[in-house]
């Protein structure tokens, strides 16, 4: 644990309702005091104990659901279907929630002893989180058994590791990679589903849920954010984005045209970023040596087919190539002080997401940061450039955070909070750097 910046390993019973006015009682002769545990210290304590209790939970669920059964068995009850109905109305009633609720609690009780208890190892240990381990559940119970076991160790160093949100992407990014079934053949079954429905629910509301092809739903929400942004510029403008991304919708769908928008909001397309390993483009098959994936930024992996037409020249995308390219524009020193378009694109690239703690907010969406200021001396280099949304951004430089970029880590950046706590964010991608070997002087 750590209190005030440095690493603290006891346990918060050793001292317990600390008195720093007892501090005499508590120091050893070479004068060191125990630490007082902080207020965040306190937080943390009590997170890891809300671990620990619902690996506890999820263990007495799969207990009392097994003898619930055994019970059954040695009465003769061969109904299986209404003891376990039984079994989840009981647990419901009991902890004041809806049977489906409790039905899903004993399936991820049923799994995590049974088929996962390292991860119910690691929920019990606070080395992971309630919201990591059921979302581990979910995804994995989804991949196909044959290499569901080999997948484990390392979802499980992701789900120890990483916030919930880039958990979630890394893991499926794991899954693609290893998967039998490739993703065209999923999309295609999927798009088989995909359709439109409407929910009403109060005060004259209703929700219009679309299921589509990601790619398509992405940039829809993409071109009625940039129509939104250009509105909500307007100095006598008054509804929040949310808002004016609804109304442009309507506006568009029920009228079909946007002469109601401003002149400056028409004709606004998305644009977004597809990422291909640049020797799949050349394979006309999509076969060849390892899995070949694509994904787009804020979408995450995408059948080849269709990669390779939005690399073809599809206007609003920008296509780059996993390949090493040569011609990268890597810093253009103190010469100016916005870097040029191919820069940014490569430090939007390499984060993918915001570069805050946990944030998933997209790169394309995000400012650029000098890590450090341009006023104090700060090159556009991209080992000193990060994308950060626009709260994170005000934070780090209002918030008396400290942000820097980690030096030969690939793009790797340390939060340091004002309490001095270090929080390290990974890119999604690195970009190797090279460095310059000084010549030696020609010997006279």
């Amino acid at each position: 644990m750590s209190v005030g910046g440095t690493f603290y390993s006891g346990s918060m019973e050793t001292v317990p309702d600390f008195d720093p006015d007892e501090a005499e009682a508590w120091a050893r002769p070479d004068g060191w005091y125990p630490p007082v545990p902080s207020a965040l210290d306190l937080v943390i304590e009590a997170d890891a104990t809300i671990s620990i209790h619902a690996a506890q939970r999820f263990a007495r669920i799969d207990e009392m659901r097994r003898d619930a059964l055994d019970d059954a068995k040695r009465h003769g009850y061969d109904l299986n279907d209404v003891i376990e109905r039984s079994i989840r109305l009981e647990l419901a009633a009991a902890l004041a929630i809806t049977e489906a609720a409790a039905g899903a609690m004993i399936a991820q009780a049923d799994a995590l002893v049974h088929s996962y208890p390292s991860v119910l190892e690691s929920l019990a240990g606070a080395r992971t989180t309630q919201r990591h381990a059921v979302d581990l559940l979910e995804v994995m119970e989804a991949v196909e058994p044959e290499i569901r076991g080999s997948l484990l160790s390392r979802a499980l160093e992701l789900a120890e590791s990483l916030p919930v949100g880039k958990f979630r992407r890394q893991l499926r990014k794991l899954i693609e990679s290893a998967r039998t079934v490739t993703v065209t053949e999923r999309h295609e079954h999927a798009m088989q589903a995909r359709r439109i429905f409407v929910e009403n629910v109060d005060d004259g509301m209703a929700w219009l849920h679309t299921l589509a092809p990601a790619v398509e739903v992405h940039a829809v929400h993409g071109r009625l954010t940039a129509n939104a942004k250009v509105l909500a510029a307007h100095r006598d403008e008054t509804r929040t984005l949310d808002q004016l991304r609804a109304d442009v919708l309507c506006d568009i769908l029920i009228d079909g045209v946007t002469d109601l928008l401003p002149p400056e909001a028409r004709g606004i397309r998305p644009t977004a970023v597809v990422t291909v390993p640049a020797l799949a483009l050349l394979d006309a098959e999509g076969e060849g040596d390892g899995p070949q994936i694509a994904s787009v930024e804020g979408v995450g992996p995408i059948p080849m087919a269709r990669a390779r037409e939005l690399c073809g020249g599809a206007a609003g995308w920008m296509r780059v190539l996993t390949h090493p390219e040569t011609g990268m524009v890597l810093s253009v020193g103190r010469k100016r002080y916005r870097p040029p378009p191919e820069l940014r694109s490569l430090v939007q690239w390499r984060a993918e997401t915001c570069m805050g703690p946990g944030c998933n907010t997209p790169a394309s969406r995000c400012e650029i940061d000098h890590n450090v200021a341009w006023e104090h001396g700060g090159e556009t280099s991209l080992n000193n450039l990060t994308p950060l949304c626009k709260g994170h951004h005000t934070l780090k430089h209002h918030g008396r955070w400290c942000v820097e970029q980690i030096a030969g880590s690939g793009g790797a950046v340390m939060w340091t909070s004002p309490a001095g706590r270090r929080y390290r964010v990974e890119p999604e991608r690195r970009v190797v750097a090279f460095t310059a070997i000084p010549e030696e002087p020609a010997p006279f």
